[in-house]
């Protein structure tokens, strides 16, 4: 029989950073999906309705789940000074894009995908053939941060995310649920105490209460889920952010003192900080090699130019107007994604913006 000892000693070696355990129980915190559902809250993102009943129990996943094995992988490493003195999250004069901390490096979705297969084939090197096992990276319907929690990863912070007292809420959670009846973990208390900085710091009031997200105003979902055009009220708020936002971790106290990854899967190409008026003239072949192999292919090419456009627009910078003359080095046919409606948008509110912040 295998112990959970054993299983967190394997996937400690695997590379993840944090092995917990929780029952695959109906926990009361996943019937909040529904009720978060119902507010309206996940906006385009369809795909949440469509799963939720297999989100609301891990058996629907796997339905000899006795077991939920969650992984934790540290993905913090250091980033360029892109912002202004401002403070995080304020836009760069520069054009300077941000680009969410976990995005930086290799796809996690791949990355974790095969250390967790790695570790069921430990499993059944161990224990034999006689059970079943299922792997769950973001990507699958699973509540990921849930099990976490349940598991003594960390507790579920006002910002959301799963924060662990050594390594901060910089975690990419995934896991197992297997038929196998490991002996559980229990649950660490809540350590945020009366801080509000998360929610102080969104510019778009996304987290509408403590450990409540409105995701149709998160600067995430904004510029990664939405398909359609940012709306207006909203595209100064996307500041210098080209895919994704950490503010909300940013300023978390638990992250000021959180490690860096020595794991080379998330030191990939660098990619904040890069000159937004460049990535704009790139053809979409090479913007496509820009964003190639990493999280950030999660999006269109059309969101991207869009969300450049929204960058530009708010970078302050009346010289960049004419950059916006240029998708794809103005070479002819060379920016297809640069012609879509979307994009077109969004440029003629950055060519307003700039106009407006231009000497008179």
């Amino acid at each position: 029989m295998l112990s959970s000892a054993e299983v967190k000693a394997e996937a400690r070696r695997l590379g993840f950073d944090l092995c917990g355990v929780a029952p695959a129980a109906a926990l009361p915190e996943l019937t909040r999906l529904g009720e978060w559902l119902a507010r309206g809250y996940a906006g385009e993102m369809t795909y949440l309705h469509k799963s939720a009943a297999t989100r609301a129990d891990i058996r629907q996943f796997l339905p000899t789940a006795r077991s939920v094995i969650v992984t934790g992988t540290l993905y913090n490493v250091e980033v360029p000074d892109v912002e202004r003195p401002g403070g995080p999250g304020a836009a760069s004069a520069s054009g300077a894009v941000r680009v969410a901390r976990y995005a930086r490096g290799d796809d996690y979705h791949v990355r974790l995908g095969e250390r967790l297969e790695a570790l069921v084939a430990w499993m059944r090197s161990r224990y034999g053939e006689g059970f079943d096992a299922a792997v769950f990276v973001d990507k699958h319907h699973v509540q990921e941060r849930v099990f976490a929690a349940q598991a003594g990863l960390g507790w579920v912070g006002k910002n959301t995310c799963v924060i662990h007292p050594a390594l901060g809420s910089w975690l990419l959670l995934s896991g197992v649920a297997t038929s196998l009846p490991l002996v559980p973990d229990g649950p660490l208390s809540d350590q945020c105490g009366a801080c509000t900085l998360c929610l102080d710091s969104c510019p778009t009031g996304a987290l509408v209460e403590p450990r409540l997200l409105d995701a149709t105003r998160c600067i995430s979902y904004l510029t990664i889920e939405l398909e359609g055009p940012v709306p207006p009220s909203q595209r100064p708020h996307v500041e210098n952010h080209l895919f994704g936002c950490d503010i909300c971790q940013e300023v978390c106290p638990w992250n000021l003192a959180a490690p860096l990854t020595s794991d080379a899967a998330w030191h990939g190409p660098v990619r904040d900080g890069a000159a937004a008026a460049e990535l704009w003239q790139r053809s979409d072949q090479s913007l496509h090699a820009f964003v190639r192999g990493s999280a950030m292919t999660y999006t269109s090419l059309a969101r991207l130019r869009r969300n450049l456009a929204l960058v530009i627009g708010n970078a302050g910078d009346p010289a960049l107007a004419e950059v916006l003359d240029r998708p794809g080095g103005g070479v002819k046919n060379a920016a297809h994604s640069a012609q879509t409606a979307l994009v077109q948008d969004a440029v003629a509110w950055a060519r307003s913006r700039l106009a407006d912040r231009a000497p008179r």
